[in-house]
């Protein structure tokens, strides 16, 4: 197993690094957070150009065929840059789910417009605690009924993934649905700014045969497989997140002076951003090797718990952090630890928080 970066993911990387840190400032992160849309237009459009909106698409379908490792390493830098827009649920969660369990028609039909950043999709029901939809199938159609919450982006998606309940309390078979179909009701929800949150209705909104996922097969694997490909990305984000707060919290300590030496001189200090040198590169370890199980069609779901639960700690502990160096400062939400904060809380808790995936695995060890 080697988890070092190839030449290709160290030009990802560098080129990824460079095109955000040219277009993607703070002040346009904080300046998308009071807009309509929650991200800009310009900036996605570019995204796409660069082929990041399909990065772990297939090529055939409008992707650049890229593995999960390719996934991660530019999730670091998006999650870094603090990026906005629905790369995240649309491009990821979204693609990764239709990449798999579309057929080809369906495919060719949804993902090239993901990949283009024509179309905007959103996950609805598949994650427990957030509602649920069903399906009742009549005819020559699927009869949806029900409400979710914490639908990202919902208000800008052109399509929803629906993931409904089936009659045993399981998943069903996912199905795609305009967003427009009459009886589909988004309200915004009062959450914070980083993420366009909203609480999805249906009311008996009919979806024709054809919009079933018709490629799905085996029952939930592939579905799982696709949220396995988002949960480790997002632990990217976590990463490279984090990474980003403790050279913050570096080059403050250089700089601020008390008692006449930079707070950087006293062990207190040095310690917690040691300690956070640790964690990040010990999340970064677990993130590449559920990476590279997947990328290699291994099981992964150990690997993935793994590293989202450390990397939940992680998130919480490079905030706390970057809060306690910063000190009083941080307190003002101009400061930028805030709007690492917040992304670093939603983060934490999507796609299972750290005491689910510890579960998890409590589960897989029990005798």
């Amino acid at each position: 197993m080697d988890l070092g970066l190839n030449e290709q993911h160290q030009l990802l990387k560098s080129t990824a690094r460079e095109f955000l840190e040219a277009e993607c400032s703070t002040s346009l992160v904080r300046e998308m957070e009071g807009s309509d849309k929650g991200y800009s237009e310009s900036l996605w459009t570019k995204m796409a150009g660069l082929g990041w909106l399909g990065l772990a698409l297939p090529a055939e379908h409008g992707g650049s065929g890229g593995d999960a490792t390719d996934l991660v390493v530019l999730a670091e830098e998006m999650g870094r840059a603090l990026a906005p827009g629905p790369f995240f649920s649309s491009s990821v969660l979204c693609g990764q789910v239709l990449a798999r369990c579309a057929s080809p028609f369906q495919m060719e039909t949804l993902l090239g417009g993901i990949c283009r950043g024509e179309l905007v999709a959103a996950m609805v029901g598949a994650f427990p605690g957030h509602g649920s939809v069903t399906a009742v199938r009549t005819g020559g159609w699927s009869v949806l009924d029900g409400k979710v919450s914490f639908v990202p982006y919902a208000g800008v998606a052109a399509c929803f993934v629906v993931v409904p309940t089936s009659a045993s309390g399981g998943q069903g078979t996912p199905m795609f649905v305009n967003a427009s179909s009459p009886g589909i009701v988004s309200v915004p929800m009062k959450s914070v700014p980083a993420h366009r949150q909203c609480q999805v209705e249906f009311r008996d909104v009919k979806v024709p045969e054809s919009h079933r996922l018709a490629g799905v097969a085996g029952g939930c694997g592939a579905l799982q497989e696709a949220l396995e490909w988002a949960t480790v990305a997002q632990c990217g984000e976590m990463v490279g997140r984090a990474e980003r707060v403790l050279e913050m919290v570096v080059d403050y300590s250089k700089s601020r002076v008390q008692f006449g030496r930079p707070i950087g001189s006293f062990q207190a200090v040095q310690h917690r951003c040691a300690d956070l040198t640790v964690a990040v590169d010990g999340a970064r370890l677990l993130t590449h090797q559920a990476a590279w199980r997947l990328s290699k069609g291994m099981p992964a779901g150990d690997d993935v718990s793994m590293a989202k639960a450390y990397c939940g700690s992680l998130s919480r502990r490079a905030t706390e952090a970057g809060h306690s160096i910063f000190a009083g400062i941080a307190f003002a939400v101009e400061h930028d630890m805030h709007l690492y904060t917040a992304r670093s809380k939603i983060s934490e808790a999507s796609l299972g928080d750290t005491d689910v995936h510890l579960g998890r695995l409590g589960q897989t060890l029990a005798p």
